[in-house]
C-alpha cells in the first residue's frame, strides 16, 4: 500500500456541477472526492489534518485505471479500459458509489486488446459526449439515450487530447497529428502535422501531441513538439512559446491567456506574444491534468505524477496542496 500511495498517478480531474467537488481519477481505479468547501471555508474549531484529503474515495469494480473525467449537470462520467461508466452525482458524493446509473462498452478490435478511453469532451449545446480512444477511433454518443452517433476515422495511433467550440472539433494523437473536424460531418477538414515544421519539431522528444485546444481564431497545441499558437485559418505557426518542458501533456485558453504544462517544473501562464505572466510550481514531475472554475470558487488545480494535487485560487500563487490518500 506504501507503494502504491508514492507511485499515484493522478491522470484526469473534474468539477461537480455546482462546483462544491473536486474528483481526480488515478491509475489504481480509484475516484478521490475532495470537498472544496470545506477547504476554502474549514471551520477552525473543526479542522483536523486530515481536511486536506478527500472525503471519499471509490474504486471502480474493475480496479481499471481511470484515464478521464467529464462532468454534466447528471453525471460524472469516467473513462477507463474498454468502458465508460456515468454516476449520478448524489451516488458520487456519498460514501458509498454503488452501480453506474449506465456503461457504454467500446468493443475492441480483438479480445486481447485493450481500448484506454483516453479523453471525454462533452458538449452542452449537444448533448453530445465526445470519446478519443486508444484504437485511433474518436466516437460520438447521445447522452440522452446512449446510442453511438457517429465514429470519426482519421488518426493512425491512439488519441490524446479533444477539445469542441461550436461544430469545430479539435483531436491530438500520438500519430503527430492534429486533425480538425465539422462536427456535423464525418471526415477531419484540416490538420497540423508539428513535427514536420522546424519551428517547433523536437525529434529527441518524439513527434506525439499530447494537447490541443480550440478558441476563436488560434489553436494551441504540444506534445514532442513545442507548444505553439496557430492561426486557425491559415494554420500557420504565429508563437513558439519557450519553455523549459520536456512534453506537453495540458494546454488551454483562459482570459487572453494560456495554460499549459507537461514535464516541466511549472505551469505556465503565457501572452499570446509568447511572455511568461505567471509560472506556478507543481508537485508532480509530470504534469497530466490541470482544470479550471471561475464559480462559485476561483479554483485551479493541477495533477499528475504524484498523490498531491496542487491547488491555486489566485492563478498566481499555488494556495494549498491536496492529498489523494
Amino acid at each position: 500500500m506504501l507503494d502504491k500511495i508514492f507511485y499515484n498517478t493522478v491522470l484526469c480531474q473534474t468539477y461537480s456541477p455546482c462546483g462544491k467537488y473536486l474528483v481526480a481519477g488515478n491509475i489504481y481505479g480509484q475516484l478521490a472526492v475532495f470537498d472544496l468547501d470545506n477547504i476554502f471555508n474549514p471551520v477552525i474549531e473543526l479542522l483536523t489534518p486530515d481536511y486536506n484529503k478527500p472525503k471519499h474515495i471509490h474504486t471502480l469494480e474493475s480496479e481499471n485505471q481511470v484515464c478521464s473525467l467529464v462532468s454534466t449537470e447528471n453525471f460524472l462520467i469516467v473513462g477507463s479500459v474498454n468502458e465508460i461508466l456515468g454516476w449520478n452525482w448524489k451516488s458520487v458524493i456519498h460514501p458509498k458509489l454503488g452501480k453506474p446509473a449506465w456503461t457504454i462498452r467500446i468493443q475492441p478490435k480483438s479480445f486481447i486488446e485493450k481500448c484506454d478511453i483516453n479523453y471525454l469532451w462533452y458538449s452542452e449545446e449537444e448533448g453530445k459526449l465526445y470519446v478519443g480512444c486508444g484504437d485511433n477511433n474518436i466516437y460520438i454518443y447521445n447522452l440522452e439515450d446512449g446510442k453511438l452517433v457517429s465514429t470519426l476515422e482519421g488518426h493512425s495511433d491512439y488519441i490524446h487530447c479533444l477539445h469542441g467550440n461550436g461544430h469545430q472539433l479539435i483531436s491530438a494523437g500520438e500519430d503527430g497529428k492534429v486533425l480538425l473536424w465539422d462536427t456535423r460531418m464525418k471526415k477531419s477538414h484540416n490538420k497540423i502535422e508539428p513535427y514536420n515544421n522546424s519551428k517547433v519539431a523536437r525529434p529527441d522528444i518524439g513527434k506525439w501531441m499530447g494537447a490541443a485546444a480550440l478558441g476563436d481564431d488560434w489553436i494551441v497545441c504540444g506534445g514532442g513538439p513545442r507548444l505553439a499558437l496557430w492561426h486557425l485559418r491559415s494554420l500557420d505557426v504565429v508563437t513558439v512559446f519557450d519553455i523549459p518542458d520536456h512534453g506537453i501533456h495540458v494546454s488551454f485558453f483562459h482570459d487572453d491567456c494560456v495554460f499549459a504544462g507537461g514535464a516541466a517544473k511549472h505551469l505556465y501562464q503565457l501572452s499570446y506574444s509568447g511572455d511568461i505572466r505567471v509560472e506556478l510550481p507543481v508537485s508532480s514531475t509530470t504534469v497530466y491534468s490541470a482544470v479550471l472554475r471561475t464559480s462559485p470558487h476561483k479554483v485551479l488545480t493541477i495533477a499528475g505524477s504524484s498523490p498531491e494535487i496542487d491547488l491555486c485560487t489566485t492563478f498566481n500563487y499555488r494556495d494549498q496542496v491536496l492529498h489523494f490518500r
